[in-house]
C-alpha cells in the first residue's frame, strides 16, 4: 500500500485569515517502507514573514521572494500525492493550509477521509504523555540531533520513521504472519512418541508448596497484626 507523510511550513497559524504555505515536504512509503521518492518545494507567499513563524523554520521573506508560486507546482504535488492515504503530524492543520492553496489554485481540495493524524494516534497510545514530533522522537528511539529548525522535508522524514514505529516497526511487510504456522510447529514441545533416544522422558515436576511450607505460611498469616484484607470483612 502507497502512502505519503508530509508536513508544511507557514506564515501563521490561520489560512482564513492570509496566513499563506511556504514550504510543502513530501516522503513516500509503500508497504509501510520509505522508497526513497520525495516531493519538496518552497514557495512564495506573496506577503510578508512574521518574525514569530521565522523563528521557528527560520524562511525569511527575502530567501522566499525568488521561489514559485504555490499554483506553478500545483499539479506536480497533485500527481505526486495520487489517491494514497496522507499523514501529517497535527494534520487537520496540514491539510487546512494545503487546501487553502489548492482552492486559490482552482484545483478541488483534498478529501478529509484520506487524512491520518498521527498526533490522534499518540492520543491513543499514550494517553497523558506529550506528543510533539520531540517528544515522540525520543519516547521512539528516533535520532533528531540534526533538527535545528523546523523544516517540512526533514519533518516529514522524522515523522516517517515515527509512523513506521507507531504502526508495528520494521516487521511490518517481513511476512512474519505468514510463516507463523511454521515457527508454532518448529517451537512447539516435541511429544512423547516424537521424542528421539537422547531425549529420555521425564516425570513433571510438581509446583505447588509442600504440606510444610503451607502449614508455615498459615501459621504467619494467623500471628499478624491486624491485616489490612480483614478492614473489609
Amino acid at each position: 500500500m502507497r502512502e505519503i507523510i508530509f508536513d508544511t511550513e507557514t506564515t501563521g497559524f490561520d489560512p482564513r485569515s492570509g496566513d499563506r504555505l511556504v514550504e510543502i515536504g513530501c516522503v513516500e512509503l509503500v508497504d509501510r517502507r520509505e522508497t526513497g521518492v520525495t516531493f519538496h518545494a518552497y514557495f512564495n507567499p506573496e506577503r510578508d514573514m512574521p518574525a514569530a513563524a521565522e523563528a521557528v523554520h527560520g524562511l525569511s521573506i527575502q530567501f522566499l521572494s525568488d521561489k514559485p508560486l504555490f499554483a506553478t507546482r500545483v499539479d506536480e504535488l497533485i500527481e505526486f500525492l495520487g489517491d494514497a492515504p496522507l499523514v501529517a503530524h497535527n494534520a487537520a492543520f496540514d491539510f487546512g493550509f494545503v487546501n487553502a492553496e489548492l482552492a486559490r489554485a482552482g484545483r478541488p481540495a483534498l478529501d478529509m477521509t484520506r487524512m491520518c493524524c498521527t498526533v490522534q494516534m499518540a492520543r491513543k497510545l499514550h494517553p497523558g504523555a506529550k506528543h510533539s514530533l520531540d517528544a515522540l522522537c525520543t519516547r521512539y528511539g528516533i535520532d533528531r540531533s540534526h533538527r535545528v529548525k523546523h523544516g517540512a522535508l526533514l519533518d516529514a522524514e522524522l515523522l516517517a520513521h515515527l509512523y513506521i514505529e507507531m504502526t508495528g516497526g520494521r516487521q511490518i511487510g517481513l511476512g512474519l504472519a505468514a510463516s507463523s504456522a511454521s515457527i508454532t510447529v518448529a517451537t512447539a514441545p516435541a511429544s512423547a512418541a516424537s521424542r528421539g533416544p537422547d531425549r529420555p522422558f521425564r516425570e513433571p515436576r510438581p509446583h505447588m508448596a509442600p504440606a510444610a511450607e503451607l502449614a508455615r505460611h498459615a501459621e504467619f498469616v494467623a500471628g499478624l497484626n491486624q491485616p489490612l484484607w480483614l478492614d473489609t470483612v
